[in-house]
């Protein structure tokens, strides 16, 4: 009997069931396709931010540390690749005779390295002249120095006489942070900054030089192991790996419990990738849960738009003797198998959008689990909406009611409760609340290890989604019961002179109606959102990328060898569209040592972005003309602010490094601003000062940065610039891409391109069976009203008045409230995701074409749907009548 039904149903009502089962594939295929993105991308965050710590581990010798042993236990502990002896000394200070007089510095540190120890470790260190093989000056020191290659620098040990080394090489160090972090200190005792001066000697000159100071002063000499660690053993999921990697750290700890101290800077960095894990997290639920449940929404639609053929089908098979559980059993068949059906179809379509959008196979991206959810979900929504509906109209109704088609309409309970309008208050209230109070997504709190998701935060957008969908389903009801005149004038130059009777037809089909407008309206909001968040973000991806380089190509120098020494043949590469000079030097706030930079306030905009979220005035344009109006002005980061509890128009003293007579010596400044973020500088303290006064005042007029903005491809131009810097030591060139993939170990990681290709991909596939699909299946079930009027002598141009007004409602409905709940969504997922922007975006990007493209793929479906449609309905004849479902 099931085989019989289901083969029936697939004759006569085949287009209905593949409507049903296009909506179950549409919902499998987003919840598998993002499930298995945010799972590749999580395992991206995971690899590229254990590939961004230069040590995994710093182990530091206390007294009873004997080193073999210390091996063992570090091997034993992890998944070693790498281990190095780093011997430590604490100097006085150094002092160097060059040409332009006898410089001298503060206390400092001497490290000792092994041969091999920055091939093994390359992120650690970056030669700017000379050879690796020598003594290595660290770039700050041979600038304090005014030393050189071959130039002596005398060491001022502690409690023993000096020494002397001679500079083969100068290197900048990479990590000095985590280099000369304080390992086991408390929270809050480590140094601010790391030493300014800083010597490496080869291990055996280190010795040579520093085991008599250890036999003085044994507590200004220390000993460290660097390990580095194997990746691949990690787990993929960012949470996973900061457990795997803090438990290998504990393991460590106990074996050397008493003799040794663990810096897991492993563990710290996967640990900070959690929050990002977590942001994905979220992304994923607020750009995706609502995909979902519109594809869910499209099968329940293509599922009722045959209620009326589906209760007159039942009461014939009770007519006919069936049972309840009869009827029950023939709704399940078709339910499984339509689920079976859509879940495998969407599986496939899965793998192909991973394929075309992003490259990757669905299986090696998806685990079963999330495989195996989404075919379930497929299946229980075939359930919900085939066998549900079934099995309730059977319960208790007699064949009379269930052949009745007309009905009383008072309206659903919601409405008249007016739910919309207090689901859109509680929307508003609930932003409210979030943006007075600083909400954030993701929480830590203070003291806590643990972060997790703020739930509550989904409470405004999914608020703001039902009670403007619903919204739309009053207003669009109110239109056309209550607004006739206004519909009639709206459909008139599509129904002529029919236009009141079309309106008059809508009013009574106004339940209908308005669930197809408010369908469509949901698609047009899911596409536009989700368009508009992703543009949003790939705006201000671009501007941190951007601020993380400087520009689109950046020439960054030092002290002995500034990029502006290049300024006239790079004037000559006709792939730069804006050259811009930046001085970045290093001045003493206190006893702090903060970036400088030295800008021209006039054309530092050209090439790079200047935002107004950079100043705490939120005026960038006023903050830099203030600037250029006070020569001796300079703009201070806000950390430095509340440190040093100094104010706008305060004259402070900065300590720069000057040519005459070296060292660091007191200039006066005035604080004319509050800057948050600069172009390359560091998201805590630094400075912004007018060029042109700091060189006055240094007598170094030259500038160590230059900042370059292409004219076309950004490649190009790094190309160009690379060639002539290629020839100048100690001048590097990086470009914005290489600043994407540097800030990709964090949340930027989840690569909204991709995930851009797959929502939107699916959002125009929404729109077209909201508007297309689900329009022609409704107008199916009134073949039985066409064929009426065709006997009542209706022509065809008659019929095609009411179809194609019904069908330009529908779209134009759905267009417009889609995109007021589209740009309201998307504006309220970008204030409350705030922590995934740095800098926030100061407005919305609004993607015009793809907003364009998807109003015109609309509007296609559409006019093939109310084409096929007006055919068919000006085919029936008279003695079809008693034949039309």
């Amino acid at each position: 009997m099931q085989r019989l039904w289901f083969s029936g149903l697939v004759r006569a009502r085949g287009w209905r069931l593949l409507g049903a089962i296009a909506g179950i594939a549409l919902t499998v295929a987003l919840i598998a396709a993002l499930g298995a993105f945010l799972r590749a991308s999580t395992a991206t965050m995971t690899a590229r931010a254990a590939a961004s710590v230069p040590v995994d581990w710093q182990v530091l010798a206390l007294g009873g540390f004997d080193a073999e042993s210390a091996a063992i236990a570090i091997r034993q502990s992890g998944s070693v690749t790498v281990l190095e002896t780093v011997l430590y000394a604490d100097v006085a200070g150094f002092e160097a005779s060059t040409p332009e007089g006898v410089q001298a510095t503060g206390a400092g540190k001497v490290l000792g390295v092994g041969p091999d120890y920055f091939a093994r470790f390359p992120g650690q260190a970056r030669l700017l002249l000379g050879s690796p093989n020598g003594a290595l000056v660290a770039q700050q020191t041979a600038a304090n120095l005014h030393v050189g290659l071959g130039d002596t620098v005398t060491i001022h040990r502690i409690g023993v006489p000096d020494t002397q080394a001679v500079v083969g090489g100068v290197v900048e160090l990479l990590n000095a942070d985590a280099l000369f972090q304080a390992i086991g200190a408390t929270a809050g005792a480590a140094p601010v900054a790391p030493p300014d001066n800083v010597l490496i000697l080869p291990m055996a000159a280190w010795t040579a030089a520093f085991d008599p100071q250890a036999a003085v002063r044994p507590d200004t000499v220390h000993r460290q192991f660097h390990v580095g660690l194997d990746h691949g053993r990690l787990p993929t999921d960012p949470v996973a790996a900061s457990l795997e990697a803090t438990n290998q750290g504990h393991h460590l700890e106990a074996s050397l419990a008493g003799t040794a101290l663990l810096a897991n800077n492993l563990a710290s960095r996967l640990d900070a990738v959690r929050e990002d894990a977590l942001y994905a997290r979220v992304l994923f639920l607020f750009l995706g849960a609502p995909g979902a449940a519109l594809a869910a929404l499209l099968t329940f639609a293509v599922a009722t738009a045959g209620a009326e053929t589906r209760r007159r089908d039942q009461a014939l098979l009770r007519l006919r003797g069936a049972s309840v559980a009869r009827i029950t059993g023939l709704a399940a068949t078709e339910a499984i198998a339509t689920g079976l059906a859509g879940a495998v179809a969407g599986i496939v379509i899965a793998g192909i959008a991973m394929r075309i959008g992003l490259g990757r196979s669905l299986a090696a991206s998806a685990d079963l689990p999330s495989i195996g959810l989404a075919i379930a979900c497929g299946l229980a929504l075939a359930l919900v909406a085939i066998l549900w509906p079934a099995w309730r109209n059977a319960q208790g109704q007699t064949v009379a009611e269930a052949q009745r088609a007309v009905g009383v309409d008072r309206g659903p309970l919601w409405l008249r409760l007016h739910l919309d309008l207090v689901l859109v208050a509680l929307a508003a209230l609930s932003y409210w609340r979030s943006a007075a109070g600083g909400y954030q997504v993701v929480l830590a709190p203070e003291g806590v290890a643990a972060i997790a998701v703020d739930y509550t935060a989904f409470l405004t957008p999914l608020l703001l989604w039902l009670g403007l969908g619903l919204l739309a389903i009053r207003l669009s009801r109110l239109l056309l019961t209550r607004g006739r005149a206004l519909v009639s004038t709206l459909v008139r130059p599509v129904a002529g002179r029919l236009s009141g009777v079309v309106a008059a037809t809508f009013a009574r089909q106004s339940r209908r109606l308005t669930a197809g407008i408010a369908l469509a309206a949901l698609a047009f909001a899911f596409a536009g959102s989700t368009a508009i968040f992703n543009a949003t973000y790939a705006a201000q991806a671009r501007v941190d990328a951007e601020l993380t380089n400087g520009s689109d190509v950046t020439l960054s120098g030092t002290p002995a060898s500034p990029a502006s020494r290049l300024l006239s043949p790079l004037a000559g590469l006709a792939s730069a569209d804006a050259i811009v000079p930046m001085q970045h030097r290093y001045a003493y706030v206190g006893a702090d040592l903060q970036d400088l930079y030295g800008i021209d306030p006039a054309t530092i905009g050209q090439a790079t972005a200047i935002d107004d979220a950079f100043f705490a005035s939120g005026d960038a344009r006023a903050t830099l003309a203030e600037l250029a109006r006070t020569p001796d002005g300079v703009l201070v980061a806000q950390e430095t602010i509340n440190d040093y509890q100094l104010a706008r128009g305060d004259p402070i003293n900065l300590r720069l490094q000057t040519r005459s007579g070296g060292g660091y010596h007191a200039v006066p400044f005035h604080i004319v601003g509050v800057v948050r973020e600069f172009p390359t500088a560091p998201k805590d303290s630094f400075l912004v000062a007018n060029a042109a006064y700091v060189a006055e005042k240094t007598g170094l007029p030259d500038s160590e940065t230059v900042l370059l903005r292409a004219k076309g491809s950004v490649r190009q131009l790094a190309g160009d610039a690379g060639a002539i810097a290629a020839g100048t030591p100690g001048v590097r060139v990086t470009t914005i891409d290489q600043a994407v993939e540097t800030i990709g170990s964090s949340l930027t990681a989840v690569d909204l391109s991709g995930l851009t290709t797959l929502e939107l991909g699916f959002a125009l596939v929404m729109v077209v069976a909201s508007s297309g699909l689900v329009f022609a299946l409704g107008l199916a079930d009134r073949q039985r009203a066409f064929a009426i009027l065709s006997a009542l002598g209706a022509r065809p141009k008659h019929i095609a008045a009411f179809v194609w007004s019904e069908a330009g409602l529908i779209l134009a409905g759905g267009a417009f409230f889609g995109g007021i709940t589209g740009w309201l969504v998307a504006y309220v997922l970008v204030r409350l995701l705030n922590g995934v922007f740095d800098p926030p975006p100061e407005a919305l990007t609004i993607p015009f074409g793809y907003l364009l493209a998807v109003l015109a793929v609309a509007a296609a479906a559409t006019l093939v749907a109310a084409t096929w449609m007006t055919r068919r309905a000006t085919q029936l004849s008279t003695t079809e009548l008693g034949s039309a479902p």
